[in-house]
């Protein structure tokens, strides 16, 4: 077999069993939405015994396994981080090559990374569309034969393999463009249908902005294909596509934020059994593969994580002469940019239940909620407070948020109950950093001083570290605050209220129980089980959108050591 396939077998060799869009049906496909399908959800439902595979099930993954048998070396690329206690489990990180051992089972694989093997959830990898590559543009061009032939052999290679990333771009768009389609009328239309099952409330939790990610697919796949070169498919021109388009692309951050939320939603859903049989109904009368909705919701998650990956193969078998060499090097750098963005948005809503849990856990509270203008904790520390007059001395726990500082007094017997003392408004702030010695207004002495003043009212705040040090990160983190909401300002940022009450809603329910909740898995995560394979559901970390990843904080660590809230 090994002999029928060429040096770089690609994914389109594999996709040949399964059921994608030929060339030119786009439009096609694009047009059959605006008719839909009008018949009623359960209308002959009972008269339909069709289940449809999962597309890794069929050709797809039985060529895998007879590349594997035959001695090819199989590779796939980690799209989500996998963490694992199992001994029998594969850990890896996101972007990590995994070799594939064994894709025996569907939807668990056995694979080696390093010098570790086990077994890894298929569905966070991405297999690679070129195998057996050559390690680097200087072996492609290493021949035995003349100079002139070996480059030549080279540069077709490398064209071929162009070729294959090109196409599993343009397949895999059209794959997800039916995928969103069927979201939308097979179950969304049918839902709305239902007022007496469903709210408008309800199904914006559920559904999100997938409507609207719906319409900039398509807008974007018309593009792809106008730029495909179909005589010769190496020589499209891609780039210009993803850069025109990547604005459309950061309206993923707000599926994003929501989907735990439809997660949680579907769920409490799966538990009533008129729910169950409606989402099946809807997936056989729009002919579905078999895979649960929360399953075809998690899709938009994955897709806006391959599009760096896809751009970085693509620019690695574009040759810089190439005319779309610039512009594929550009888009990489500018959907990691929307993927960044999308991670660090999706990052900050997270904080929120946290920042609402530190409330809740401090007594006295006065005014309005933290929520209600800020969204990202800064900085903590005791500091001294030194106020007028006879220029008396306190200590108080500080707390810095993007637009605001809170400060809290220690109960004297249990040092991790903090009561809410005020709070200073950072918007109308100005920081001045103080030399040791003698304070000109309040005429003491002071060490790794510095005063926040305030410019309309005049007012002004003397606060001392203990160590120098600790005053500079204090100056560093009250620059960072600045930064943070002046970054906000250009993003656009904001919670909703909505998201604000949930939060604060979240956190008294976990105060009346003494502890958090913790955290359920996607429901159609646990359902895959094997005798031979792990016994617990993989632990998948929040999706790890797009490299650099963030160095990790040791802020909360801190801070639950001052609070009855723990991370």
């Amino acid at each position: 077999m090994r002999g029928a396939l060429s040096r770089s077998w690609s994914l389109e060799s594999l996709r040949s069993a399964t059921a994608a869009l030929p060339d030119g049906a786009l439009d096609t496909a694009l047009r059959a939405d605006e008719a839909g399908s009008e018949e009623d959800v359960y209308e002959d439902v009972h008269s339909s015994s069709h289940h449809y595979s999962h597309p890794g099930g069929g050709g797809e993954q039985l060529a895998i396994n007879e590349l594997i048998s035959d001695g090819s070396v199989v590779c796939a690329e980690a799209l989500w981080d996998h963490v694992t206690m199992d001994d029998q489990e594969l850990g890896f990180n996101a972007g990590d090559v995994i070799e594939v051992m064994d894709a025996t089972n569907r939807e668990w694989w056995w694979g080696r990374v390093a010098d570790g093997e086990g077994w890894f959830p298929a569905s966070f990898v991405r297999l690679r569309v070129n195998q057996d590559e050559p390690a680097d543009d200087e072996a492609l061009g290493t021949g035995h034969g003349g100079a002139g032939d070996g480059g030549a052999e080279a540069q077709s290679s490398k064209d071929q393999m162009r070729t294959n990333v090109i196409n599993e771009i343009l397949s895999t768009e059209r794959d997800y463009i039916k995928h969103l389609r069927d979201i939308c009328e097979g179950y969304l239309r049918q839902c709305r249908k239902r007022v007496d099952m469903f709210s408008e409330e309800q199904l914006r939790t559920i559904f999100g902005n997938i409507e609207d990610i719906y319409r900039c697919q398509k807008a974007f796949v018309r593009a792809l294909e106008q730029k495909f070169n179909r005589e010769r498919p190496h020589l499209s021109e891609l780039g210009a596509c993803f850069l025109e388009h990547q604005a459309d692309f950061q309206i993923y951050s707000e599926y994003c934020n929501n989907h735990p939320n439809a997660c949680v939603e579907l769920s409490r859903l799966a538990k009533l059994s008129k729910y169950v049989y409606f989402f099946e109904a809807c997936r056989l009368l729009q002919k579905m593969i078999d895979i649960s909705l929360d399953g075809f919701l998690l899709t938009p998650v994955q897709k806006i994580c391959k599009y760096p990956l896809q751009l970085a193969e693509l620019l690695k078998y574009t040759h810089p002469q190439h005319r779309d060499f610039k512009d594929v090097e550009a888009a990489l750098h500018a959907m990691k940019n929307v993927a960044q963005l999308i991670n660090e948005r999706k990052r900050r809503l997270e904080n929120i239940d946290k920042i609402a849990q530190w409330q809740s856990s401090i007594e006295d509270w006065e005014g309005e909620d933290l929520l209600v203008r800020s969204s990202e904790l800064i900085h903590s520390g005791e500091l001294t407070r030194v106020t007028q007059p006879q220029a008396k001395s306190q200590q108080r726990m500080f707390v810095l948020f993007d637009h605001q500082l809170i400060y809290c007094k220690k109960d004297l017997l249990r040092r991790d109950v903090l009561y809410y003392k005020g709070r200073l408004d950072m918007d109308g702030l100005e920081v001045v950093d103080l030399e040791d010695g003698k304070d000109r207004e309040l005429h003491v002495s002071v060490r790794n001083a510095f005063r926040l003043r305030c410019g309309p009212s005049g007012e002004s705040h003397l606060l001392c570290a203990r160590k120098p040090e600790q005053k500079q990160r204090w100056l560093k983190a009250f620059a960072r605050e600045r930064e943070q909401v002046r970054l906000d300002q250009e993003t656009g940022f904001s919670i909703t209220q909505l998201q604000r009450k949930q939060a604060m809603l979240n956190a008294s329910k976990q105060q009346a129980v003494g502890k958090p909740k913790a955290l359920s898995r996607p429901y159609y995560l646990t359902r895959r089980k094997h005798p031979a394979l792990p016994t617990s559901p993989p632990q998948q970390r929040v999706p790890a959108l797009a490299e650099p990843k963030r160095k990790p904080s040791t802020f909360w660590h801190s801070i639950s050591r001052l609070a009855p809230f723990r991370k």
